[in-house]
Formats: C-alpha cells, sequence, structure tokens
C-alpha cells in the first residue's frame, strides 16, 4: 500500500496576517500563533534582537515552530529606523543619498545601489526574508518620515529608489514601496494621530504619487499609508478601494503584493476594532495586513469569528533567496568595501544632512 502524499512547508497556504513576537525566543503561546492558519508571516522589532546569532537562532524556529514557509520580515531601514543594530553595518538614513545627489548624482546613485544590496544581504545571512524598504515618500513636512525619505523632489527619488531597489534585487530580497500614495507631505505621524491630506488627486498626483507610479513595475510589493485624503476617498488609503484597486492595481498596473501598514496604530483604529481593520484592509485589495503588537496577535487569533482567506503566493513569492554563506560572502573584497564605505558614510552622516 502506498504511504499517503503530505505536502511539504513550502506548499501549505499562508494566511495574509503577519504578527509580532515579544521578546527573543519564541513562547509556547506564540508557537500556537505561527500553526494559525491566518498567520502568513512575522514582522522583527528591536525587542527581538540581541545578537546576531540569537536573530538567526530565532528566525530557524520561526521555520521549525510551523509547518509553512512563514515570511519573516522586518523594518531595516537605516538611520532611525534601523531595527538590528551590533553585529549589522550601520546604515544611514536615506536622505544622506539624496544630500549627496545633489552635489554629484552618480556618486549617490552607487551608494544607494550599495545601501540596498549591504542592508539585504546581512538581512538574508540571518533568515530575515525581507525588509520593508524603500521609503519613496517625498523628504518634506512629515515628522514620522523626515530623513527615511531620499529627498523632497520625486525625481531624485525615483534615480536613487531604482538604485536601491537594484542593490535589494542583487542580494536576492524583494523590495517594498511605502507609503502609497504619499505620506511625506503631511506633518502628522499616524502612529500616534489620524492624518489628513486635504489636496486634490491631481496634486497628490503631480508630486507624492510619481516614485510608486514610475516603479510600480520593479516593486515587488507596495505598503499602504494610513492615510485620509478627503478630496479623493472617504476612506483613508489603506482602507481605500479606490487607491488600492482603481489607482494601485488599475491605473498604475501594479502586480506585486499589497501590504497595510500595522494595524494597531492610531491613524488605522478609524475602521473600529481589530477584526474590522482587518477585515476591512483585505476587503479594500491588501493581500496582507500587518498586527505588530503582540497583545493585539492574542486579541486577534482568539476570536472565534476570525475567518480569513489564504494569501497564498502573494507572500511566498516574497521569500529571500540567499545563494552564499556568510563566510563565502565574507571572502569577496567588493563585499567588504561596501560594508566599509557605508559605515563611513554612517559616521560622516553630519557633513551631508
Amino acid at each position: 500500500m502506498t504511504a499517503p502524499v503530505t505536502k511539504s512547508a513550502a506548499d501549505k497556504p499562508l494566511g495574509p496576517v503577519l504578527i509580532g513576537l515579544a521578546g527573543l525566543e519564541i513562547s509556547a503561546e506564540e508557537r500556537t500563533w505561527l500553526s494559525h492558519p491566518a498567520v502568513g508571516g512575522v514582522v522583527l522589532f528591536t525587542r527581538n534582537y540581541s545578537d546576531l546569532s540569537q536573530l538567526t537562532r530565532l528566525t530557524a524556529s520561526i521555520s521549525e515552530s510551523s509547518d509553512r514557509d512563514l515570511l519573516i520580515c522586518v523594518d531595516h531601514e537605516g538611520g532611525r529606523v534601523q531595527r538590528f543594530r551590533d553585529g549589522f553595518t550601520r546604515l544611514p538614513p536615506l536622505a544622506v543619498l539624496g544630500k549627496m545627489y545633489a552635489e554629484s548624482a552618480s556618486n549617490a546613485l552607487d551608494f544607494a545601489y550599495r545601501h540596498g544590496r549591504v542592508m539585504a544581504t546581512e538581512l538574508l545571512l540571518c533568515g530575515v526574508d525581507m525588509s520593508f524598504a524603500p521609503v519613496l515618500d517625498l523628504g518634506d513636512r512629515s515628522v514620522v518620515i523626515g530623513d527615511r525619505a531620499f529627498a523632497a523632489d520625486p525625481e531624485a527619488i525615483i534615480e536613487l529608489s531604482d538604485a536601491y531597489i537594484g542593490g535589494m534585487h542583487d542580494a536576492g530580497m524583494a523590495a517594498t514601496g511605502k507609503h502609497f500614495p504619499g505620506h511625506g507631505s503631511v506633518v502628522a505621524d499616524s502612529h500616534t494621530d489620524d492624518v489628513c491630506d486635504p489636496r486634490s488627486f491631481e496634486q497628490i498626483e503631480q508630486a507624492d504619487l510619481k516614485p510608486f507610479a514610475a516603479l510600480s513595475g520593479k516593486l515587488d510589493a507596495m505598503m499602504m499609508a494610513h492615510v485620509l485624503y478627503p478630496k479623493v476617498d472617504e476612506k483613508p488609503a489603506g482602507y481605500s478601494p479606490y487607491w488600492i484597486k482603481s489607482i494601485l492595481t488599475e491605473k498604475l498596473a501594479f502586480k506585486g503584493t499589497i501590504f497595510s501598514d500595522d494595524l494597531g496604530m492610531y491613524a488605522a483604529k478609524v475602521a473600529g476594532g481589530l477584526i474590522e481593520r482587518v477585515r476591512d484592509s483585505l476587503l479594500a485589495g491588501c493581500d496582507a495586513v500587518l498586527v505588530c503588537d503582540p497583545d493585539d496577535v492574542r486579541q486577534l487569533l482568539a476570536n472565534e469569528a476570525l475567518c480569513l482567506s489564504h494569501a497564498d503566493n502573494a507572500l511566498r513569492k516574497l521569500k529571500g533567496r540567499l545563494s552564499a554563506t556568510r563566510e563565502e560572502v565574507e571572502r569577496v573584497s567588493e563585499w567588504r568595501q561596501w560594508k566599509k564605505t557605508i559605515t563611513q558614510l554612517e559616521l560622516e552622516q553630519s557633513k551631508w544632512v
């Protein structure tokens, strides 16, 4: 009698929820979360990191704790948004590259490639599949974006992001543009406030939307902004079928994965309770949602009414692809030079910003 065929982890469906974990190791409760059919991946934070060995063990245990090939993600842009520090190359904020661009475009594009390549390679070596990068917002007014953006000029952002994405792709990592359709032109912080952009669609299209439109064919994923644009739609972008379906997937012909931003953020709460936020994001057209606070995860997964469709290939296609070991990478002199120059740039950033 022939033994039954079992699906491998890579074949089993992934849910649409990416969750946060509490600490440096996976608890017994979190192991049950990782096997929940609604879960498709994990978002890591500084609270989940102590050193390279610990991170590598953690990512391995995430994979081992589920019978599916979960997507492991992080925000690791550089500057103030670099979740892992000791043992990693210190990455300057993207605004440094924008300042360089104003003096020498070719030099800045070379460093943008290196920045993306070093960032992605170091994460992949520890088992992290993807960083939510690059930021495509305009570095104009927003207190939460600020130096996370390359520049205030859309054309500079497009060129620098293109080079940065090339570095990520050559390392084996998918790239995520954020925060669609643009968070940079409003002052308020969506982590702590409701954010409203009063401009017309035509004004947004001529400024903030330009980098997203120009790079839509090169980006593997897009993250929505928790921003309301009342002259365009009555719902914030992350809950808006108009922004997600009519503009992003139809007008811009974007074919990649669409993420919500963290649904625990203040500006996300306009949709109601957590299960309503998840439901409304997915109904609007997001392929996957982020629930980063472990207390929120506990509440969401304990809800017996939770019944979500699978994200499947939308997440699976974003898995990292690293073809070399750490020892092999470190033997490459060009790689060592890239790390050295990025470190030096971070140390000297005050002369650029």
